[in-house]
C-alpha cells in the first residue's frame, strides 16, 4: 500500500502531469497530421526526457505515443486521410460518417472508444502481464505468418461486391511493398536500375498518396465542373455518441480491446494488423453488413478501440521481456533504459514504485487525450467549412510537406505524385483501395515471416503446418473466404428471387 501511495504521489506530481498532457498534445499534432506520424514525436522529445527525472520523463513519452495513436483518426474522419498507418482502416467509414454532416459524431466516438480500448489493455496488461509475455513468445515466424496469412483474407471482406477487383488490389498492395532492396539479401526488385527506386517505397508515402492525392485530383475535378464537393459540410454541429449507442457497440468495444491487446503483445504486429482484423471482425459479426464502407458507426468504433488497446498490448513484452514491437516501442525503450530502468523480470521486484507510476501515467494519459479531444471537437470540424478546392491544395500542400520529412528524399515526393495518380485511375475503375493499404500493411511482415520460418527450417516446407496455432490461423482464414462466398451466393440469390418478383408484378 505504501508503494502505491509514493506511485501516486509521484505520477499525480505536477511536473509529471505537465509532461503527460504536453507529450499528449505533441502524439495528437504529430498524429493527426499525415506523414508526421507519432514515431517522427517520439524521436524528437526523446532528447528532451535526458533533464528530466524518470517519471515525467516517461510520462512525456507515454504520452506522445498515445496521443500520436489517437491523433491519427482526425484527419482519417474529416479529411480521408490517415495520420498513421494504424488509422487507415477508420477511413474506410469515418469518412463517409463526414459526407453525411456525422463527423463531430464519428470524432467523438473515435476518442471515447479509443480510451476505453486503451485502458481495458491497461487492465488486462496488469493483471496477466507475465502469462501474456509467455504466450507471446511462442509465436515464432510461423505463427506469424500463419496471422498475417489470416489478416489478408480480410480482403474478401474489403473487396466490395467484386472478389476480382479486391484481390487486383492487394496483389497491386503486394507488388509496391517488394519495390527496392532485398532486406535480407540486399538484391534489387522492381528498381529497373534506378537507385532512387532502391529506398523503396515508404508506406506513410504510399497511404498518402492513396487516400490523399485522389480526393485532391476529385476536389478539382468538380470545382472545374462547378460541382458542389461532398467533402464540404453544411452541418458541422458538435454531436457525441448517446449513452444508447455506446451500450449497442459495447460487446464489439470489448472484443475489439482484447483483439488489439493479443495483436499488441505479439512482436512485430502492431496497430494496422489489429485494426483492419477488429474491422473485418465488426462486418462479420454485423447483422447489418452492406452498411460497412457507406458510414457505419461501428466501422470507426471497431479500428479506433483496437489500435488504441494495441498501446497497452505492446507494452507487455516491452516491461517484462525488454522487447519492442516496433519502432515507436524502441524509443519508449529508450526511454526506460536512459532513466535506469531496464525491463525484465526484475524490473517488477526492483523498481515496483515506478511500474505503478507508469500504470498511473498510461491512465492520466489516455484522461489527457479524452479532455483535449473532446474540447476540440467543436474547432476540428470548422475546417469543413473551408471551400473544398481551398482545402485541396492545403491538403496536397501539407501531404507533400510530409512526404518530404519522412525520409528528407524529394523522390517521396514524386513517389506521392505519382501512386496517388494511379490511385484515383484505380478508383475510377471501381478497384477498392483499402486493400491496397492491406497489401502494404501486411507484405512486408508475410514475407520476412515466410522466409525466415523457410531458413530456420533449411527449406522443410511442413514446418508451416508444425504448430497448431498455425493451423488454427490457417482455418480461420479458411473460414472468413467461405463465409464471404456463401454470402454472396445468398446476396446473389436474394437479387434474383427480387428481380423476378418484379418481374412478376410488372406482368401482372
Amino acid at each position: 500500500m505504501d508503494v502505491l501511495y509514493s506511485a501516486l504521489t509521484v505520477a499525480l506530481a505536477p511536473d509529471a502531469i505537465v509532461a503527460v498532457v504536453v507529450g499528449t498534445f505533441v502524439g495528437l499534432v504529430f498524429g493527426s497530421i499525415p506523414g508526421l506520424t507519432f514515431t517522427v514525436a517520439l524521436a524528437l522529445v526523446l532528447p528532451v526526457t535526458f533533464s528530466l527525472a524518470a517519471t515525467p520523463a516517461i510520462g512525456l513519452l507515454l504520452g506522445t505515443y498515445i496521443g500520436g495513436m489517437t491523433g491519427g483518426s482526425v484527419s482519417a474522419i474529416l479529411l480521408g486521410i490517415p495520420g498513421t498507418p494504424s488509422s487507415a482502416a477508420t477511413v474506410i467509414d469515418g469518412y463517409q460518417l463526414t459526407k453525411r454532416g456525422k463527423a463531430s459524431l464519428a470524432l467523438g466516438t473515435a476518442v471515447i472508444v479509443s480510451c476505453f480500448g486503451g485502458l481495458v489493455s491497461l487492465v488486462v496488461m496488469i493483471v496477466s502481464v507475465d502469462v501474456v509475455a509467455r504466450i507471446a513468445l511462442h509465436f515464432g515466424p510461423v505463427e506469424i505468418f500463419a496471422l498475417v496469412l489470416f489478416g489478408l483474407s480480410t480482403i474478401c471482406g474489403l473487396s466490395e461486391k467484386s472478389l476480382v477487383r479486391g484481390l487486383i488490389a492487394g496483389v497491386i498492395g503486394l507488388m509496391l511493398m517488394t519495390i527496392g532492396l532485398d532486406e535480407m539479401e540486399g538484391v534489387q526488385r522492381l528498381t529497373f536500375g534506378t537507385i532512387t527506386l532502391q529506398q523503396g517505397v515508404n508506406l506513410i508515402v504510399a497511404m498518402i498518396a492513396l487516400f490523399a492525392v485522389p480526393h485532391v485530383i476529385a476536389a478539382f475535378a468538380d470545382y472545374y465542373h462547378s460541382e458542389k464537393s461532398a467533402v464540404g459540410a453544411s452541418d458541422v454541429s458538435v454531436e457525441l455518441p448517446s449513452l444508447r449507442t455506446l451500450k449497442e457497440n459495447f460487446w464489439l468495444m470489448v472484443r475489439c480491446a482484447f483483439i488489439g491487446t493479443g495483436i499488441g503483445a505479439v512482436p512485430g504486429t502492431g496497430g494496422p494488423i489489429a485494426a483492419f482484423l477488429a474491422y473485418a471482425h465488426a462486418r462479420r459479426s454485423s447483422k447489418d453488413r452492406e452498411r460497412f464502407g457507406k458510414g457505419a458507426l461501428a466501422g470507426v468504433v471497431a479500428p479506433e478501440t483496437a489500435n488504441n488497446a494495441v498501446t497497452g498490448g505492446a507494452m507487455i513484452p516491452l516491461l517484462s521481456l525488454g522487447i519492442p514491437g516496433d519502432p515507436a516501442t524502441a524509443l519508449v525503450l529508450s526511454g526506460l533504459l536512459i532513466h535506469g530502468l531496464v525491463p525484465g523480470p526484475m524490473l517488477f521486484i526492483q523498481h515496483t514504485g515506478d511500474i505503478y507510476a507508469i500504470y498511473i501515467t498510461i491512465i492520466v494519459a489516455y484522461l489527457a487525450v479524452l479532455a483535449i479531444q473532446l474540447l476540440g471537437i467543436r474547432f476540428f470540424v470548422q475546417i469543413l467549412r473551408v471551400p473544398a478546392h481551398l482545402l485541396a491544395v492545403a491538403i496536397i500542400v501539407m501531404c507533400g510537406f510530409g512526404a518530404y520529412a519522412i525520409r528528407n528524399s524529394v523522390f517521396d515526393v514524386y513517389t506521392m505524385g505519382i501512386l496517388g495518380v494511379l490511385a484515383y485511375g484505380l478508383m475510377r475503375a471501381r478497384i477498392p483501395l483499402t486493400p491496397v493499404v492491406l497489401g502494404l500493411v501486411l507484405g512486408p511482415t508475410l514475407e520476412r515471416e515466410f522466409r525466415t520460418a523457410i531458413i530456420l527450417s533449411e527449406g522443410d516446407m511442413t514446418t508451416f503446418f508444425s504448430s497448431v496455432t498455425a493451423v488454427i490461423f490457417y482455418l480461420m482464414a479458411i473460414g472468413v473466404i467461405a463465409l464471404h462466398f456463401v454470402g454472396q451466393a445468398r446476396e446473389a440469390r436474394a437479387e434474383k428471387l427480387k428481380t423476378k418478383q418484379q418481374q412478376q408484378e410488372e406482368a401482372v
